[in-house]
């Protein structure tokens, strides 16, 4: 059944429906001179069009379909996971292309594709799901570069996620992400939070070295296919209600001052600015930074060293059951997620602060591990990297330590 938002008068009409209350009227432009009653005329509002993107309208129209297949020696399913196969080795180029082709045709794993006329894979994801523990591997994801721009990938992981809630007990996805996927997974709602018991997924899922491990947590109630169709009718529905208690629709003409020629006026010589209790300090409050004038580039430092190869034993803090000594021989741990935290509540007043922070994991480090183990080794790999990164800052350059 359709959302039904109910008029002033009592009817009631479909979130669809073109809104006819006097609270869903049209901005209305007026003049302080302008006669009372044709101030108030109403203007319908039209409803807030939905952008479709390319690849639903492709889908409707049948250019294109989406495609559950698994290695059951069907000719068909084997011709879409050999398509499969090859855009996959074709856009990871640093996965061995063998160890592709075994996961693809491997019968614990299944494949959705998008499938072009007649069976031209265009891309897809390969995934397994963990039965009786409620979550899925994204193995693999990929579109073929020249279909990038038309909402495949956005398209394809809808589907994914309303197929395996219709058919299975999967809630969850996890994956490892590289650095060029973590913004989409990041659009698709993964995070690199990770909120699913270790006993669950911990010894399941396969570990890729520079991977940035994500996951998706998927709501029971949410059909993802119509989620844009959904927020926009809850958008309809809220300005609906904003506009019965609102003037905010409401919209003035230029101030009578303006018709000989703009000029510069008090901006609460205007009734409607002076009625809405704006003031000159609100105004100097909105201009404001939000953030300290090296938050950008420390950000973009930040995002660098969490997304480099050697960076997986300092993504997170050390965890006290598996290494039961550790903070008693380090005093001052640090590690990246908590310089993300201080860095998002403005606690680097410099880079200098920064690097000190930074240069505190290293230390640890190499501080509690031999020197030859994987952990000291990948110390200091990222640490030759940022002083590579802060000497490409010209105005940061001091900070790099003497050799």
């Amino acid at each position: 059944m359709g959302d039904v938002i109910k008029e002033e008068n009592g009817t009631k009409r479909k979130a669809s429906e073109d809104p006819t209350s006097p609270a869903a009227l049209k901005r209305i432009k007026h003049d302080e001179s302008v006669d009372a009653a044709e101030e108030k005329k109403p203007v319908a509002m039209k409803p807030i069009p939905f952008p479709e993107k390319p690849a639903v309208i492709e889908e409707r129209n049948g250019e294109i379909e989406f495609r559950v297949v698994n290695n059951d020696n069907e000719r068909e399913s084997l011709i879409i996971l050999t398509g499969l196969k090859c855009i996959f080795q074709k856009q990871l180029p640093k996965m061995p292309k063998d160890y592709i082709a075994r996961l693809v045709y491997d019968r614990t794993h299944l494949s959705i594709a998008i499938v072009k006329k007649p069976l031209e894979v265009v891309g897809g994801i390969t995934y397994r799901p963990f039965k009786g523990r409620q979550f899925a591997e994204i193995v693999f994801c990929a579109i073929s570069s020249d279909q990038q721009v038309k909402g495949y990938g956005a398209h394809l992981m809808s589907h994914l996620k309303d197929y395996v809630k219709a058919t299975s007990d999967v809630m969850h996805f996890l994956t490892y992400a590289d650095n060029y996927a973590i913004g989409y997974f990041k659009k698709q709602g993964f995070t690199k939070e990770i909120t699913l018991d270790k006993s669950v997924w911990m010894g399941y899922i396969k570990d890729y070295e520079g991977g940035t491990i994500m996951q998706c947590s998927m709501l029971p109630r949410i059909r993802y296919l119509e989620m844009g169709r959904m927020l926009l009718k809850q958008k309809e529905c809220v300005q609906a209600k904003i506009r019965a208690y609102s003037k905010s629709h409401t919209v003035h003409a230029p101030p009578k001052e303006w018709k000989n020629g703009v000029r510069e006026i008090d901006p609460l010589d205007i009734p409607a600015i002076r009625a809405s209790g704006w003031s000159p300090d609100m105004d100097e409050l909105a201009r404001q930074p939000r953030h300290g004038p090296n938050y950008n580039q420390l950000l973009h430092l930040l995002n660098d060293l969490q997304n480099h190869q050697s960076a997986w034993p300092f993504l997170v803090p050390v965890n006290r059951d598996d290494v039961a000594d550790y903070y008693e021989v380090i005093k001052e741990p640090m590690d990246l997620s908590t310089m993300e935290n201080k860095l998002e509540a403005d606690q680097y007043a410099t880079p200098e602060d920064f690097t000190r922070d930074a240069k505190l994991i290293f230390d640890n480090c190499r501080k509690y591990n031999n020197e030859n183990t994987p952990y000291a080794k990948s110390a200091n790999k990222l640490e030759k990297f940022m002083w590579q990164q802060i000497k490409a800052i010209p105005e940061w350059s001091h900070l790099e330590p003497e050799k």
